[in-house]
């Protein structure tokens, strides 16, 4: 019956929106990380739950003009060195799976390249390796957005680096050759990505059965760095979580952080109480507590990577959508109006150095080209 519930819960989040044997770490190796141009740096993006590649492009079919990927493109990146994982929003039924690894999904012992994520590990070891080859052997920047975050460090693992070759069925054909997570990634950033399971009291409802446990008691925190892969992880703190029936208890100096009129609209005449009672369920799914701040899906201390740089960003929400609806936002971690709010620091800490001056003038010259293509349209 529990299995049962917990494929409920899975489901309807996915409709909404093989293995790796690691091996014993060795002496670690420090890699120098000082680059200085963005065109050159490859870019992995690493979609979240029940989120498909093309969110990242042209989020709700707003225009590629919205998309995360055309926002890194104006701020100096390469568009052909920038790969989202290849994904779409069906395939994560694959989670599924997890059903039936046997008796790991039932004991809460699940680990991340098990049956329910392990096939999202190892196409993301595939396609940082295909990156990598592309820009002519350059460390990427690893980019996980919410599920993503955590999973691009269970992929990391603990450092070994078998390169496997894979067909487009993700089925293993041959393993030949062995280095190290460092020399394909620069740095792991990661946007509203939860880094902790449930308090020890609310464990049984960790809907990774285990895996995210697992995680963190073998490659715990920052757990490459020694190594030379940078860690940043970004969090939102823009809505305070209450029970509906608490809606007014808000305090004064959280009144801020209660959602739009529009959205708290949509959710009111659902029935579904307010963005602040909608983040209350998502916290406490994620964390076993309703009551705290964070992105309205993902709690901020959830989402801050120990070891890591961790960067709070006041009002910025979890994804491109307002929470359980369609109405996009420009207040999440990708948009436009917040990724300078972030990447700046988050290159900064991966050691890449910026002429400032020269991507100001990449992105104005940018700016100006879609506003006359917009014109002639």
């Amino acid at each position: 019956m529990k299995a049962f519930t917990w494929l409920l819960l899975v489901v309807p989040s996915i409709l909404s929106a093989s293995s790796f044997s690691f091996s014993p770490q060795p002496a670690s190796k420090k890699i120098a990380t000082t680059a200085t141009d963005l065109s050159k740096i490859p870019v992995v993006i690493c979609p979240g739950f029940g989120n498909d590649a093309i969110d990242y492009l042209n989020p709700l079919d707003q225009g590629e003009e919205y998309g995360f990927v055309n926002a890194l493109i104006k701020r100096g990146f390469n568009p052909d060195l920038i790969t989202v994982l290849p994904l779409k929003r069906y395939e994560w039924i694959r989670v599924a799976g997890g059903l039936f690894d046997i008796p790991n999904f039932y004991t809460m012992t699940c680990t991340p390249e098990g049956l329910g994520y392990g096939w999202y590990i190892k196409r993301l070891r595939r396609t940082i390796e295909e990156v990598h080859q592309k820009s002519g052997g350059e460390r990427c920047l690893l980019v996980g957005h919410s599920a993503g975050g955590w999973l691009a460090r269970a992929c990391l693992g603990d450092g070994s680096w078998n390169v496997e070759q894979l067909n487009s069925n993700d089925v293993e054909i041959s393993e030949d050759n062995t280095t190290r997570a460092a020399d394909r990634v620069r740095a792991l950033i990661t946007m509203g990505a939860v880094h902790k399971q449930p308090e020890k009291e609310f464990e049984a409802t960790c809907v990774t059965r285990g895996a995210l446990k697992y995680l963190n008691s073998e490659y715990p925190g920052a757990f490459l760095a020694n190594e030379g892969i940078s860690y940043v992880s970004v969090g939102g703190d823009a809505i305070v979580g209450k029970e509906k029936q608490q809606q007014k208890a808000v305090a004064d100096d959280d009144v801020e952080k209660i959602g739009s009129e529009q959205v708290n609209t949509v959710y009111k005449d659902r029935g579904e109480g307010s963005a602040s009672s909608v983040a209350y369920t998502s916290y406490a799914a994620v964390s076993g507590i309703g009551e705290l701040t964070g992105d309205g899906v993902v709690p901020l201390e959830w989402t801050l990577l120990e070891g890591s740089k961790a960067i709070v960003l006041d009002g910025v929400l979890h994804s491109i959508n307002e929470a359980g609806t369609t109405l996009p936002t420009d207040k999440w971690y990708g948009a436009d109006a917040q990724v300078d709010r972030w990447l700046p620091e988050a290159l900064k800490e991966a050691g890449i150095r910026v002429d400032g001056n020269k991507n100001d003038k990449q992105s104005n010259i940018f700016d100006s080209i879609q506003k006359m293509l917009s014109f002639e349209d």
